[in-house]
């Protein structure tokens, strides 16, 4: 971690100025928490430029009160914002105005390298889907992110954007998940195991077997290591984690709800009495390494794999440090040339592929 405390793989590859597209108004914050994110990851990024999307009346004054960020920024004014109660559909029909929309437009156009955007989900993965359109060769998008493991950190994917999957969107995920391991982790040969209720060759339904066929016979950037359980993911067992968008969905929401359990667990005992008090204060400097290694914000910033263009998900209610790190994804994954590399493994794929599998 940096001095200002964002998650870093290492010393950031970026020699070129960069420009990323915010949606200002998106999140339970915004668009003060986008303004403050923006700041603190400028202190990793100096050659960063920033397109804020959004209500200008709100939007300038915060920026004002910060100098070094409002030299790197542009204002686009909209008065139009997706909620986070509009249905998908609904925002694709009347959001063509509003901040996220424009700052997905932004990079279609060409006026950015990257969107981020802390609003509604499912209204920023089908304006996505529909603005920026899929790569060759990819079927959906995925959405991914990191997840910390005693061993370190995991990737993990499908987690909510496709609730059915065939065997080939697991293979195309399997993929996507280990270029994203080596870009953002910085993982060279990163492992790949497909989740399923058991380890063993004949577990699982027919996609999933029919997925683990295709993934043993050809080369992947990285190594599979095959099927694993639910308790793989915590343990580290592999550096990426491939599953359908209902069980990838199912299985953060019950990893977030458990961390904010023990949490609770913990101060509680810790208020308990006096002695208990006191035990933590002897151990509060351990309990601060603990925090920080498993506070969400660290992990914050899934991406829509397969998208042509360079979109971020954001949590909703994080705050400026969760933010910033979500910008930093996306800065790694245009620096680091995700999608190009994507593409490139799906071409040397291509020969590899039986002929009633990927047509990629």
């Amino acid at each position: 971690m940096t001095s200002s405390g964002l998650r870093v793989k290492g010393k950031s590859s970026l020699n070129a100025t960069l420009t990323v597209a915010l949606d200002a108004m998106g999140g339970d914050h915004g668009p003060e928490m986008v303004i403050a994110g923006a700041d603190l990851a400028r202190l990793r990024y100096p050659q960063v430029r920033y397109i804020f999307f959004g209500d200008e009346a709100r939007i300038a004054p915060l920026l004002q009160r910060r100098k070094a960020l409002h030299a790197l920024a542009v204002v686009h004014h909209t008065d139009s914002l997706v909620s986070n109660e509009i249905k998908p559909s609904a925002a694709l029909r009347s959001g063509r105005q509003s901040s996220m929309r424009l700052a997905i437009d932004a990079v279609a156009a060409g006026q950015a390298d990257c969107v981020v955007s802390a609003g509604n989900t499912g209204a920023l993965m089908a304006m996505a889907k529909i603005v920026l359109k899929t790569l060759p060769g990819i079927d959906r998008p995925a959405i991914a992110s990191f997840l910390p493991t005693s061993r370190g950190e995991t990737v993990m994917l499908d987690l909510g954007a496709n609730i059915e999957c065939d065997a080939d969107n697991l293979v195309q995920f399997a993929v996507m998940g280990a270029i994203f391991a080596r870009t953002v982790l910085g993982v060279p040969e990163p492992t790949i195991g497909l989740l399923n209720v058991g380890a063993e060759q004949l577990k699982g339904n027919e996609t999933l077997r029919s997925a683990a066929d295709i993934l043993r016979s050809i080369p992947l950037p990285g190594s599979f290591h095959g099927f694993v359980e639910g308790n793989d993911v915590p343990a580290g067992t592999v550096d990426v984690v491939v599953t359908d968008g209902f069980t990838g969905n199912v299985a953060l929401k019950i990893a977030e709800g458990m961390g904010k359990l023990y949490s609770g667990f913990l101060q509680s005992t810790f208020r308990s009495s006096v002695m208990a008090r006191f035990g933590f204060l002897m151990a509060s400097g351990a309990f601060r390494k603990l925090r920080a290694r498993v506070d969400p914000r660290r992990y914050n910033g899934g991406m829509f794999l397969g998208l042509s263009g360079v979109c971020v998900k954001s949590h909703g209610g994080t705050d400026a440090f969760g933010f910033a790190n979500a910008i930093g994804v996306a800065v790694d994954l245009v620096a680091e040339g995700f999608n190009d590399r994507i593409q490139e493994e799906l071409k040397r794929l291509a020969p590899a592929q039986p002929p009633a599998t990927l047509a990629v």
